[in-house]
């Protein structure tokens, strides 16, 4: 089983004597972060094989190492086939997209990177909020479509002196709290615990939370515990004045019912950069003009993926030179 700081028990971390140590790769990652991959160990990128399956089945037993990023699914399936196996390093903070439980049963280390992504997250949250309520990107359109040269437009709604609910006070959570500081906005959270080291009121129920709120903001973690966290009872509490912002993973919010919720006026607006089926967005929030949809985006800069790449390589070669990661997700 992995110990407390990540690594392997009884197993020697040693390189081979003669090569680099092999390493399977499923996820893309920046040009630059590849080059150095192929610098320091031996890497195949499974998407360019073939026939993947039967590549597993016949080299599947030399990978040591597996690197993957965000999105990109590592199955029990995969790990199975995998019987080398000692550590999986992935890009982002997330890990809903690994099977965890599959890794822990073997003993594999797993690593994400925490911490590097927590303000491009925290300053696309309240980038998204603003555009929301001041209605920026239908205004754009506004603008583009040559329709103010006949109107004005409608008016929106202030930020500042708003209530702010925020759901998970992690990392990211109190970054965007810090950020509503300088909108003079009131602040309470929900989380599985009050923290001891937040000053802001703690709300133990999140309906009583969402209809509080003005803005709710959607901060954690995805997975199995959080999956439809954010259910059709929490979003009719957040009622027809109030906003929702999500930047968490897309099973954390009860998809189909927030677009019946938009659609009958029952919310006045959301941003989103993520989604249940993401890239699969519904017809239904394509067409309503009181969404604001992005890409899955929160940590999408140069300056986060260099520093979420460069913790991604140092947990590797601290895992393979030391025997311990640097960022584990899996304790003891």
């Amino acid at each position: 089983m992995p110990s407390a700081t990540g690594g392997i028990r009884n197993i020697t971390m040693t390189r081979p004597r003669t090569g680099k140590l092999p390493l399977l790769q499923i996820g893309r990652l920046t040009d630059a972060t590849e080059d150095r991959l192929h610098q320091e160990y031996s890497v195949t990128a499974l998407w360019e094989q073939a026939d993947q399956e039967k590549f597993l089945a016949r080299e599947g037993k030399r990978f040591r190492a597996l690197v993957t990023a965000g999105g990109v699914k590592v199955p029990s399936s995969l790990i199975a086939v995998l019987p080398a196996l000692q550590v999986i390093s992935t890009r982002g903070v997330g890990i809903d997209h690994i099977d965890c439980e599959a890794a822990r049963s073997r003993g594999i280390a797993v690593s994400n990177t925490p911490g590097v992504l927590t303000d491009c997250v925290a300053d696309l949250a309240f980038g998204a909020l603003i555009a929301t309520a001041r209605q920026l990107a239908t205004a754009d359109r506004f603008v583009r479509g040559g329709t103010w040269l006949n109107m004005r437009y409608p008016l929106a709604t202030r930020v500042s002196r708003k209530r702010l609910g925020i759901v998970g006070l992690g990392r990211i959570g109190q970054a965007v709290c810090k950020r509503a500081g300088g909108f003079d906005m009131e602040v309470r959270y929900h989380s599985r615990s009050e923290r001891s080291d937040s000053s802001e009121e703690y709300c133990p129920s999140l309906l009583d939370l969402a209809a509080w709120a003005d803005f709710l903001v959607i901060c954690v973690p995805g997975g199995k515990e959080t999956r439809h966290l954010v259910s059709e009872a929490v979003l009719n509490a957040l009622g027809p004045q109030g906003y929702l912002i999500h930047v968490a993973r897309g099973s954390v919010v009860a998809e189909e019912a927030l677009i019946s919720l938009l659609i009958n006026g029952q919310i006045a607006g959301a941003a989103l950069d993520v989604y249940e089926r993401e890239p699969n967005v519904p017809t239904e929030l394509l067409e309503l003009e009181n969404v604001l949809l992005l890409p899955h985006i929160a940590s999408s800069t140069k300056e986060t993926f260099a520093d979420m790449e460069t913790l991604l390589m140092d947990n590797l070669h601290s895992f393979f030179a030391h025997g311990q990661l640097l960022t584990p997700v899996i304790k003891d």
